[in-house]
């Protein structure tokens, strides 16, 4: 294993949060020294000089190994956290030390769960920090590194095939080395334009900018204590659901679409699965909200249904509704879209769409070939025929992830969290979705979350924004002998 290629590695990600610290100082200072102004100082120079340490003790090694490659995701994230949590931790307030790491990890896994019970008794500066964690982990922190490494070395392929997977890099024909910088720009593309979206339909500059990084980011960190609500803005709210959509489908989808000027390439099984299975949630949603007398009108219960169901789908944590006293069974439908969320290659959690229908194909395969046992039996994704191999990677995956859903719904039981919260928290969390329902629903917070309720969540929510096998892989790397010799 050589440490000095993957510390030179996890400094690049460093340095990401470094310079945003940075950007964030400049913030306070435009706002009068607000008081987050020596907290993001003193977090800057920790991790400005953590980051470039390795840089000046280290020459480039531009070759990496498999393992090493694991390590450098699996530690570009931890660290992330980590160094992220200072500005946190060094401001106070609500911000004990379990608060600030909770808060980071939500932050850079774009999950939008908060401890905080006034958002906006937070300085200007720090708003713009918190904002900044969604808009890194967004696009990836190794990702960010993809960007900096020069030209098509085999280290970036190989950085480039561990952290997107397959299905990330199906659906469309780009050379690898090329994947990295589609997704970026379509990402960069989508942040600008819903910023200006939003600065047309009324949002003042600084509301803007930090809700443009959340929502294309799909995370839903706010500025505001009743998030979108307290713009009361239709205008506002439509914008925030044309992104999150467009954030949660593949990204390389959305860059032919507008290079070809066509919108054949979203002819797609997976987008089109994804797009109706928005609307029959949301009109069932919609549906309960009008019945249960939540919405006065229909028009008024469908239009919060979609967006409800946009925010849960995509991921973003956003709200315009108080889901607190909600039916039971309306937040349950809502978690069968936190399960499967958005398609591969976006910026949304969960197991993907794009899992869930490779699994209604197996299950139809394997019944077809018990109907019909001499017929040849495939699985196919639009035109692609997809191998054995190909295939049961993910139904594993699908596998694993129940399997850890269990385990979470357990502990979160054992640790004190209440029986409706202990799995309705888990999925959101596991799945980077954010608000659970009740105290910990869409207009709450997790601050009343027992000590290890929060670090159990916090890890749901780093396996699920790294898909799990990295982490799997680090550990077993712990445990084998032969790596460690």
């Amino acid at each position: 294993m050589n440490w000095k290629v993957i510390s030179r590695n996890i400094g690049f990600a460093l340095l990401v949060s470094a310079l945003f610290m940075l950007l964030s100082v400049g913030v306070s200072l435009l706002n009068g020294h607000d008081s987050a102004l020596a907290a993001l100082s003193i977090s800057f120079l920790i991790t400005f000089i953590v980051g470039i340490f390795p840089f000046i003790f280290v020459r480039n090694v531009p070759a990496i190994t498999l393992k090493e490659g694991y390590v450098i995701i699996f530690l570009s994230w931890l660290l992330s956290f980590i160094f992220g949590m200072l500005p946190y931790a060094l401001w106070g307030g609500p911000f004990t030390l379990q608060n600030a790491w909770f808060e980071s990890v939500s932050g850079f896994t774009t999950t939008g769960a908060t401890i905080l019970d006034n958002v906006e008794g937070l300085p200007k500066s720090l708003l713009f920090w918190r904002s900044s964690t969604h808009f890194i982990g967004g696009l990836g922190v190794v990702v960010f590194l993809l960007l900096v490494i020069p030209g098509s070395n085999q280290m970036k392929i190989r950085l480039t095939n561990m952290e997107l997977t397959s299905l990330s890099r199906g659906g469309y024909s780009t050379r690898t080395n090329k994947t990295v910088y589609i997704f970026a720009y379509v990402y960069l593309a989508l942040l600008v334009l819903s910023f200006i979206a939003y600065l047309l339909a009324g949002m003042p500059v600084f509301d803007a900018v930090c809700h443009a990084m959340s929502v294309s980011a799909t995370g839903g960190f706010s500025t505001r204590n009743t998030s979108i609500a307290a713009f009361d803005s239709r205008w506002v709210e439509g914008i925030t659901m044309v992104f999150m959509y467009l954030s949660s489908i593949h990204f390389g989808l959305v860059y032919l679409s507008v290079v070809n000027r066509s919108l054949k390439p979203l002819n797609n099984p997976v987008v089109k699965f994804y797009t109706l299975s928005i609307i029959l949630v949301a009109l069932v949603v919609g549906m309960g909200l009008k019945l249960n007398g939540i919405c006065p009108t229909w028009k008024n219960a469908v239009w919060n249904g979609f967006f409800e169901t946009l925010c849960v789908t995509s991921t973003s944590g956003f709200a315009i509704l108080d889901n607190a006293h909600w039916p039971l069974w309306i937040v349950m439908v809502l978690m069968f879209s936190a399960v499967m969320c958005g398609s591969a290659g976006s910026t949304s959690g969960g197991v993907k769409v794009d899992r869930v229908i490779l699994l209604f194909k197996a299950i139809g395969r394997r019944v077809n070939r018990i109907l019909h046992p001499s017929s040849v039996n495939e699985v196919r994704m639009g035109n692609r025929i997809l191998r054995d191999e190909e295939v049961s990677p993910h139904l594993l995956y699908l596998a694993i992830y129940g399997l850890l859903l269990a385990v979470s719904v357990l502990i979160s039981l054992m640790v004190g969290v209440d029986h409706q919260n202990s799995f309705i928290a888990s999925v959101t969390s596991l799945g980077n979705v954010g608000p659970a329902y009740g105290d910990l629903g869409t207009m709450g917070s997790f601050n009343s979350v027992p000590m290890l309720g929060k670090l159990l969540f916090s890890v749901d929510m780093f396996l699920g924004r790294i898909e799990i096998y990295p982490v799997l892989a680090v550990v077993a790397m712990i445990f084998d002998k032969r790596t460690r010799e």
